[in-house]
């Protein structure tokens, strides 16, 4: 196509009509009318009205998106925070609890130590406060290791007591520790005594598997009951009269046997111990026994003379012991 048969007229929009800059005073004076009628009339509130309600459901429909995004970062944020939240209870609650452990441990050893306290100057003997340390590895024994030895003054033979009664006997001793064998052991015995009918007798170890005591060489119509307290009778030089050793749990008489069989439950709880006193045996607090002291000389011969006196005067006629001495 030639370039000559090309129309160069400008299109009638901007051939007719008034000018940019007029419309532009135009318009700008209807807004300015428009706004300051809208202020003073309230000319166009029915019109926002009717396009605020018809826009209503556009909007919603195009806030739905953006809402749920806002949601999601919520909710995703919301489940971070209770996971942490969660993770943190839970470790303030395992704190809590291992804190009320402790709590009830202490509350517990507190009790016990005030017991031993209490029980410390009411036996006036010397005594040694003790703790636990271990069990005794051999499976088919009772005895346990004290933090207590030799250094600290503690005995072979020496009694070992809780606040609830005789918990055993120090059976082995070093410098810084030593051995308690318990009453529940097969081959521990101690001396005891029936608070209700005063009578006498031996209480050993190893009944019932190891967990319980027994009277024995008692014969079968004692006066033995369930129930019965035994205690210390004092009379062996080691235990100090009237701690408890045990209560009778069972007696079993039977007619074919001399004897009763009386099961024995131990006061002291032997598996639950964690403080002792051992104390020091009785033998070695009794005074010593006086060595017989030689009569001296005056003394002598004024005896000497009352018994060759007496002999004179039963055989008469007959020279006295201490003349024929003198001659």
């Amino acid at each position: 196509m030639p370039l000559g048969n090309i129309d160069r007229t400008p299109p009638p929009f901007f051939r007719q009509g008034p000018s940019a800059l007029t419309k532009l005073a135009l318009f700008s004076a209807l807004a300015v009318f428009l706004m300051a009628a809208d202020t003073r009339w309230r000319i166009t509130l029915p019109l926002r009205a009717v396009l605020a309600t018809g826009l209503l459901p556009v909007q919603r429909v195009l806030q739905m998106p953006v809402d749920l995004v806002g949601n999601g970062q919520r909710y995703l944020q919301g489940v971070k925070a209770a996971q942490s939240a969660e993770n943190t209870a839970r470790s303030q609650l395992a704190q809590q609890s291992e804190r009320a452990a402790r709590m009830d441990q202490l509350m517990s050893e507190n009790a016990r130590l005030r017991a031993l306290l209490d029980l410390r100057p009411a036996l006036q003997v010397r005594s040694v406060a003790a703790e636990m340390l271990y069990e005794a590895g051999d499976p088919y024994s009772r005895k346990v290791f004290i933090n207590r030895g030799a250094s600290q003054g503690v005995l072979a033979g020496a009694p070992a007591v809780v606040e609830s009664g005789v918990l055993g006997q120090v059976t082995e001793v070093y410098p810084l520790s030593a051995v308690v064998t318990l009453l529940t052991d097969r081959d521990a015995a101690i001396p005891v005594l029936n608070t209700r009918t005063q009578q006498r007798g031996a209480a050993f170890g190893g009944a019932e598997g190891g967990s319980a005591m027994e009277l024995r060489f008692m014969a079968g119509n004692a006066d033995v009951q369930v129930g019965d307290v035994l205690t210390t009778s004092g009379v062996d030089g080691v235990y100090p009269p009237g701690l408890q050793v045990a209560k009778v749990s069972r007696v079993d008489r039977r007619s074919d046997a001399g004897f009763a069989r009386i099961v024995l439950t131990p006061a002291a709880a032997m598996d639950s111990v964690r403080h002792l006193l051992v104390l020091q045996p009785m033998g070695r607090q009794m005074p010593a026994r006086p060595e017989p002291q030689p009569l001296d000389r005056a003394a002598a011969k004024a005896a000497e003379k009352s018994a060759a006196r007496a002999s004179a005067v039963g055989r008469p006629g007959q020279p006295a012991r201490g003349e024929e001495l003198s001659r």
